[in-house]
């Protein structure tokens, strides 16, 4: 499976705003990884801009073994000219919402207009957005004692590896996404081996 860009996890959002013939079009961008927080994100900006003429919208959620979820809104605005043409921009972004609110300047734009006002309305809040590149990678464990495990640790990130987690029971149990088996017999001098342990899916981020 090839690897899917996604809108980087976090509780913030992100914004910018245009002027095209005295309307103001503010777009709005959130990662929202389930339809319930998509729309939960759209009433949430509809409540803030409770003023505004339109709050057009469009969004992905990725499913598992199916084809995204792609839903979108013109709010009002003809038919076509807002919702789908921001799905456009947003197409091949995961677990994405964008809103472009808009507050009418009193000079109508076309259709033409309409649709080059909420596609770079779009396109201006999506570059300020932080997106990582997610792909799927093997995990491996290993065990040591707690006495190496913070220097083994640093090693393992300090190699450009990434610790998925670290458990203290009785030894160690340090869990990597990647193939550290030759890492980790370098480090150890050959005392300590990395087991397979499953597989994971890992953010790396797109410059």
């Amino acid at each position: 499976m090839p690897p899917s860009t996604y809108i980087r996890p976090t509780d913030g959002e992100w914004s910018a705003e245009i002027e095209v013939k005295r309307s103001t079009f503010i777009g709005i961008a959130r990662q929202t990884p389930t339809e319930e927080s998509a729309r939960a994100f759209i009433n949430d900006v509809r409540s803030r801009y409770p003023d505004a003429r339109h709050h057009c919208s469009a969004y992905i959620v990725h499913q598992e073994a199916a084809n995204p979820i792609e839903r979108s809104s013109d709010d009002g605005e003809p038919s076509g000219t807002a919702g789908q043409p921001m799905l456009e921009v947003v197409r091949g972004i995961m677990d994405i919402t964008v809103v472009v609110v808009r507050y009418f300047g009193g000079v109508l734009l076309g259709t033409g207009g309409l649709v080059r006002a909420y596609q770079d309305a779009t396109r201006s809040v999506l570059d300020e957005v932080d997106l990582v590149r997610r792909q799927p990678a093997e995990l491996f464990q290993i065990t040591v004692e707690h006495a190496d495990a913070g220097r083994v640790e640093s090693d393992i990130r300090n190699a450009g590896f990434q610790v998925m987690q670290v458990e203290y029971g009785a030894e160690a149990e340090i869990t990597v996404a990647g193939d550290i088996r030759e890492l980790i017999a370098r480090i150890t001098s050959g005392q300590v081996e990395a087991h397979e342990a499953g597989h994971t899916w890992v953010d790396q981020p797109v410059n």
